[in-house]
């Protein structure tokens, strides 16, 4: 019965994806989408620190390409990392006894926060997960406050024909304000400052469970974001990735992977604006116990011009695995739009336009592990960006500076270090720390890299103290990045110093009690120009967790 009831809980799931994919031929463009979605299409991301804590989920990736070089640990590229605008953490400490969780609480910023999630399914044939968030806040600043509401659902299921089935919606709408204007004196309306995104995101996908007869492993893939603001500007994504894999006797694979990746932005009363994107990534692989290598191509296709980006990456280890050589050269065109932009810095204007980012990456780097409970990492990479948005505060409008306009940077090389190191001790104590060096030359169209972080640290622990009371702390530091002053010239932010810590206490098998306390040290720091951070606050609630029963 419970299986029969995810069956048709999964084909609905389905058919909204496809009626979602129907919708997007709708010539007026006037679907809507939102700033972040789980299941939006990121061509690269850089490696965080996360103790976020989810529900036991089945594993619904299933990565059928075998040979594939596997990520490193450090980011190549450098990406600006989008800041939550309140620099607020709330997060898990304890790992769940059961499937299904409740956790609520509430904060000094008078701050909400309630999350669900449930896990259903078997396990092995199929499964159902659902993850729902909300969380507000508001300080004593003047219209600094914030809300996010996100519901996802995801499902799986294995058909008798050796395939797994994939599909997952996604809703999240996110609201803020525009806060940062100067002079404080000004009397402004509440609709000029009001800002609000909304996404709706599908996918649908299946991949086959165990190699053909023909040694064939095929993962095809279908994902829509449907973008939109409280000023009836929208944009709709769609992206099909069609991964195709050969493996030929032990150690060689060919892969064919294609990508069409097709954007509509339609800023109101303004003429609709395509951004269209495909590429193809023939490679051939060879793995044995201490080399990796993947040879290849990427031709890509932006907006009608053409580039061929290499695809090279290799890693050599040592018989016992616990030291790693690897290095790189490739290149990969990272999709600009709407959604992109707002999820970086939520205080922009409707961009004007939208210009796909071309990134090559030099590479080389080593990880490795010393002991049973030490590991490194580190990197160095040279890369050159072309059409690398940045952001600076526009004051043609009001000359009040709260909002800001996406300027284009015809070529930045980045020089990029980066270092990990980790110790961990089980489920007893853990500890993950990293720095990030980035340096910006060979500038073109604009005087410095507006924005953009030179500098950033990025450590975490996790204790268990006694028995049943775990202890979690944060900290994230950056040099501060360089912004436009009202009459052109530039300046640098201080920097930033913001440590995090909390607890979390076990009472019985199902119920937590956690308290988590923010910006410990009350520094006021800007990660944007204008937009102070909250400073110390604290949230505290409780975890009810449950199983689901038949």
């Amino acid at each position: 019965m419970r299986q029969a009831t995810i069956k048709i809980l999964l084909s609905g799931l389905g058919l909204f994806c496809l009626a979602t994919a129907s919708a997007q031929k709708d010539t007026t463009g006037k679907g809507g989408v939102t700033i972040v979605s789980s299941f939006k299409p990121v061509l690269r991301e850089a490696a965080k620190i996360n103790f976020n804590a989810t529900p036991p989920a089945p594993d619904t990736s299933k990565a059928r390409l075998n040979y594939e070089i596997p990520n490193q640990n450090l980011a190549f590229a450098y990406q600006p990392g989008s800041l939550k605008p309140l620099a607020m953490s709330i997060d898990s400490t304890v790992k769940f006894d059961n499937s299904s969780f409740i956790k609520a609480g509430f904060g000094s910023l008078r701050t909400p926060f309630v999350q669900v999630g449930i896990t259903l399914g078997d396990g092995e044939t199929a499964g159902l997960n659902i993850l729902a968030k909300h969380i507000a806040s508001e300080s004593k600043r003047d219209y600094q406050k914030f809300s996010t509401t996100n519901i996802g659902l995801s499902g799986y299921f294995k058909s008798g024909n050796n395939l797994q089935w994939d599909a997952g919606l996604g809703m999240k709408r996110d609201r803020t304000y525009k806060y940062g204007y100067l002079p404080s004196t000004l009397v402004l309306s509440v609709d000029s400052l009001k800002q609000s995104f909304q996404t709706i995101s599908g996918r649908v996908a299946f991949h086959n469970i165990n190699k053909t007869d023909f040694g064939l492993t095929y993962a095809p893939e279908l994902k829509i974001d449907v973008f939109s603001d409280n000023n009836k500007n929208s944009e709709s994504n769609t992206v099909l990735n069609a991964p195709l894999q050969k493996t030929i006797g032990r150690n060689f694979a060919v892969n064919l992977g294609i990508t069409f990746d097709l954007t509509r932005y339609s800023p109101d009363n303004k003429s609709a604006i395509n951004n269209t994107m495909y590429f193809i990534s023939p490679s051939v692989l060879y793995k044995s116990a201490q080399f990796n290598v993947q040879a290849g191509i990427r031709p890509s296709w932006d907006n009608g011009k053409f580039k061929m980006f290499p695809n090279i990456l290799a890693d050599i280890s040592t018989e016992d695995k616990r030291f790693t050589f690897h290095a790189g050269w490739t290149g990969y065109v990272r999709k600009t739009t709407y959604q992109y932009l707002a999820a970086q810095n939520p205080w922009l204007w409707i961009p004007g336009e939208l210009k796909n980012t071309w990134i090559e990456e030099r590479f080389a780097g080593f990880k490795g592990t010393v002991g049973d409970h030490f590991s490194y990492a580190a990197k160095v990479g040279f890369n050159r960006l072309k059409n690398q948005p940045l952001f600076i505060n526009d004051t043609s409008a009001a000359g009040d500076g709260k909002s800001f306009k996406v300027v284009y940077e015809d070529k930045v090389d980045v020089l990029n270090l980066g270092w990990e190191l980790g110790y961990n001790v089980g489920e007893k104590f853990s500890l993950i720390g990293g720095l990030q060096f980035n340096q910006f030359t060979g500038l073109q169209t604009q005087d410095k890299a507006w924005g953009m972080i030179p500098l950033e640290l990025k450590a975490a622990a996790r204790m268990q103290v006694i028995k049943d009371l775990w202890l979690k702390t944060d900290l994230y530091a950056f040099r501060g990045p360089r912004y436009m002053r009202k009459d052109g010239s530039d300046d640098r932010h201080k920097g930033a110093f913001d440590l995090n810590a909390g607890l979390e206490f076990k009472i019985t098998k199902s119920i937590n009690i956690w308290t988590q306390f923010n910006n410990l040290f009350n520094k006021e720091y800007q990660r944007w120009n204008q937009y102070p951070v909250y400073g110390f606050n604290f949230v505290g609630g409780v975890v009810f967790s449950f199983d689901q029963k038949n």
